[in-house]
């Protein structure tokens, strides 16, 4: 092989390497991101209650409805 052949096969060699890692790490960050996702939801959802029930104690509303 020539100098200029394995000069380009290392290049190659390294690309290959870079989006390895590349997709990879892609893939890492997407996970993190839909568990983040997930976490933000739970707490929107747990908010909200907390806000209907801040809502009801403030009206002197505690949905017993007497009982």
């Amino acid at each position: 092989m020539t100098t200029e052949i394995v000069a380009m096969a290392e290049r190659i060699v390294e690309l290959e390497t870079r989006l390895a890692f590349q997709d990879y790490t892609i893939e890492e960050l997407n996970e993190v991101l839909v568990s983040q996702q997930r976490q933000i939801d739970r707490l929107e959802k747990d908010f909200k209650v907390i806000q209907k029930r801040l809502k009801q104690l403030l009206t002197g509303t505690d949905g017993d409805h007497g009982c």
